[in-house]
């Protein structure tokens, strides 16, 4: 129920779009956090036209980021996300993480969902081309991203175990933990950066955690 909430909730916020053409992705946007996903026609003819997400990672100067929703190279629709955009047939669902993207997904009345195709000259492109050129590298990686994450929030854990346990009113009734790790500055920052970047490798392919991606940020 919460869930189905939500989702009317972020209808409510989608503004119609003003008709203006969808501008090429620039190779300069790529690292700087610009994507594009597109939602193709349907073989059945039921939904007919190119759908296409356009989202800024940076957001506005208030830090909120919006998507933009283009059918067919015109802009058909915007929202602040998370945002749920009605299409012929469901909803296109847009959500972001601290790291990028975690959620671009076509989701249909039966329920069903469809990741959306990023642009090929996207990170999130060049991403999936590396995963269908050359699968075991991209296995590799991601099982490294996976690595680096559990690593962090597991030493984060034992780390914050030891001050949190000395509160009076936990050291009074469950006693003191001392952790057994206790990691260099320099160690700990390095660990810092690197699940930063596996949080951002995964938010490449629109994988999320609630814990590992969420301790990344």
């Amino acid at each position: 129920m919460f869930k189905a909430w939500r989702r009317e909730r972020a209808i409510r916020r989608v503004q119609q779009g003003d008709g203006r053409p969808l501008k090429p992705l620039r190779w300069w946007q790529v690292p700087f956090g610009r994507s594009l996903f597109h939602l193709y026609p349907s073989p059945d003819g039921l939904r007919p036209g190119t759908y296409t997400v356009d989202i800024k990672h940076w957001g506005d100067k208030d830090g909120e980021i919006s998507a933009d929703l283009y059918l067919d190279g015109r802009h058909h629709a915007r929202s602040k996300t998370p945002a749920a955009f009605p299409v012929e047939g469901g909803l296109i669902e847009v959500a972001m993480s601290g790291f990028g993207l975690k959620r671009c997904h076509y989701v249909t009345a039966e329920g069903e969902e469809h990741q959306l195709v990023p642009d090929p000259k996207s990170s999130a492109g060049r991403r999936a081309r590396l995963e269908h050129d050359h699968p075991a590298l991209s296995r590799t990686i991601g099982t490294v991203s996976v690595l680096m994450l559990v690593i962090g929030v597991g030493l984060n854990l034992v780390q914050i175990a030891e001050p949190l346990s000395q509160i009076p009113p936990i050291a009074e009734n469950l006693g003191t933990f001392t952790s057994p790790v206790r990691l260099p500055f320099w160690l700990n920052f390095t660990l810092a950066v690197g699940a930063a970047l596996a949080s951002t490798e995964r938010a490449l392919r629109l994988r999320y955690h609630w814990l590992l991606d969420a301790g990344g940020n």
